[in-house]
């Protein structure tokens, strides 16, 4: 939620366009929240005006990226690579990657904000603290001052490492080792974040990159509830405080990410779609159902769901990569839309796939940057060939404010996952002693 004053302030402010070109995650020139382990000794990503990261995770595998910001979107990330350990040289996976848009409207339709666009999300990131980038450095990034709308650095990206608990718990035995031996490995993230604020909120703009290669964006909200939002007439919302005299208004945050896919550094990888559906019935006293997955190539352009009817999913199919069973690389869109928000017609749908054009760049509010340009993402699905395929997601959140919210608010997160599909032959966190072709396939 958001109050007038700041809002006026925000949209008042001057466009803004700014490449940083700073150091990698080594950072001479980065303010150090603790001292950081030296960047892999391999070759950076040309990132010309940018700035690039690289790390080399504790289970081998490598990422690199370039990054800048801009004064909508806020944080960017181009040329997104991934090594594998085992693997000769990286492997690309996105050309860019950024919010499309955070849109929230109110239940009792007093507002509707679209946050990255018209309030300007890039311009307001705030200042970290050492304590707020455990174990990893800052960075300067551009901040346009609310207020006289001057623009000054100001330490506002982390780069940092995360725990993200079992990356994998088994018994060899079960795949024919003659000296069984139980196998387990916690995982572990690079993780890059930026917090933006927009009015009372404040969004945490946030990448995990994981040592087996998956990639997961998310955003958290966070901040304080608008105390102009605090409405006991309208019934549209929830008692906080005392009593019931005091409800806060409900809302949606609907946040859309555009992904560029680039599989194997080539625009022309090809999309599949693939639904699960139940068949009939087998034998035996249970009558356990059968189910069918099938697949679908997309053609042209498509708008479309999840749905638990027919367990639908999608990949990005490299054109050219394949790994060493000789199976084509891809990456697949793993996503939960539970609390979608229906009444556009450009949140009506988890997952879009656009052909790439210069002028479609925000899901919602993106007739604003030009003459001629279309409104929405929803407009940009008018049945062309799907040549150089733009992914849109969209994840929804009904926020029904409760006790616990104030103050300061408990994040609330929504993301969702790019996970590698027949990437590499295994797993790149398989332990070496397993890593042989009499494990890869039946044991």
């Amino acid at each position: 939620m958001r109050g007038s004053i700041r809002r006026l302030a925000l949209t008042t402010a001057p466009a803004l366009l700014v490449l940083t070109a700073l150091p990698t995650l080594s950072a001479s020139a980065a303010s150090p929240a603790t001292p950081a382990a030296p960047a892999a000794a391999a070759a950076q990503p040309d990132c010309g005006s940018g700035s690039a990261i690289e790390k080399k995770l504790r289970g081998g595998g490598t990422w690199r990226m370039c990054w800048h910001t801009t004064g909508t979107s806020g944080l960017v990330l181009e040329d997104v690579s991934f090594q594998p350990k085992r693997e000769a040289g990286p492997i690309q996976i996105l050309r860019s990657a950024r919010l499309a848009q955070i849109h929230v409207p109110y239940d009792n339709a007093a507002a509707e904000y679209n946050d990255v666009t018209d309030i300007r999300l890039g311009d307001s990131p705030e200042p970290l603290r050492p304590k707020d980038c455990p174990g990893g450095v800052l960075k300067k990034i551009p901040r346009v001052d609310p207020m006289d709308g001057e623009t000054k650095m100001i330490d506002g990206l982390c780069v940092t490492t995360q725990e993200r608990g079992f990356a994998f718990h088994g018994n060899s035995q079960d795949v024919g080792e003659a000296r069984n031996k139980k196998d387990a490995e916690q995982g572990q993230d690079l993780v890059v974040y930026t917090v933006n604020s927009a009015g009372y909120y404040h969004y945490i703009n946030q990448w995990n990159f994981s040592d087996d290669g998956t990639l997961t964006p998310r955003a958290g909200a966070t901040g304080n509830l608008s105390p102009s939002d605090f409405d006991a007439a309208d019934g549209k919302g929830w008692p906080i405080g005392k009593g019931s005299k005091a409800h806060a208004t409900s809302h949606h945050h609907n946040i859309f990410w555009r992904l560029d896919f680039h599989p194997d550094g080539a625009p022309a990888g090809r999309v599949e779609q693939y639904d699960t559906k139940r068949t009939g019935s087998g034998g035996g006293p249970d009558n356990t159902p059968t189910y069918k997955t099938t697949r679908t190539t997309v053609t042209k352009e498509l708008a479309g769901n999840t749905g638990t009817a027919s367990a639908r999913w999608w990949r990005v199919v490299s054109a050219k990569g394949k790994n060493a069973d000789g199976h084509p690389r891809s990456w697949e869109l793993v996503h939960q839309n539970s609390h979608k928000y229906t009444a556009r017609p450009f949140t009506k749908y988890d997952v879009y796939f656009t052909r790439y054009k210069k002028g479609e760049q925000y899901a919602s509010d993106n007739a604003r940057f030009g003459n001629g340009r279309k409104a929405d993402v929803s407009r940009f699905v008018d049945g062309e060939t799907l040549k150089h395929p733009i992914a849109w997601v969209n994840v929804g959140f009904h926020h029904i404010a409760r006790d616990e919210d104030q103050t300061p608010m408990p994040v609330h997160w929504q993301g969702f996952q790019i996970a590698p599909r027949d990437v590499t032959s295994m797993s790149p966190l398989t332990p070496d002693r397993l890593h042989k072709s009499r494990f890869n396939g039946v044991p």
